[in-house]
């Protein structure tokens, strides 16, 4: 798994490469919540078009960043046109409450 982390502007872009599962997921976690705490961002955009897999430990990645955006009043969204992580994101119920778009540039764009 490859983590990469950048801010922009108030965002805080995190681009995912590889498995996201319960191997991986713990120590993702633990990097982003390390860098977003002691950020000034509020916003975190989530770039899994470079995802290969993705099981429910990633799900939970992805929701428990987003109560972390919302503590900072600001917002979680995704990037991703992957078909099969979409229906995992969908099928999971996340795609009711966080935004979805094709590409990194649509989705710092629309935040």
């Amino acid at each position: 798994m490859f983590l990469e982390m950048e801010e922009l502007e108030n965002n805080l872009i995190v681009k995912l490469k590889g498995e996201l599962d319960h191997h991986s997921s713990e120590d993702i976690r633990k990097k982003i919540d390390a860098y977003f705490s002691t950020s000034s961002t509020s916003n975190i955009v989530m770039d899994l078009n470079e995802l290969t897999f993705m099981d429910s430990s990633g799900v939970g990645l992805i929701m428990g960043r987003y109560r972390s955006a919302q503590e900072k009043n600001g917002y979680l969204i995704i990037a991703c046109d992957k078909e099969r992580i979409v229906r995992i994101l969908d099928m999971s119920g996340l795609l009711k409450i966080i935004k979805l778009y094709p590409n990194l540039d649509t989705a710092i764009r629309n935040i």
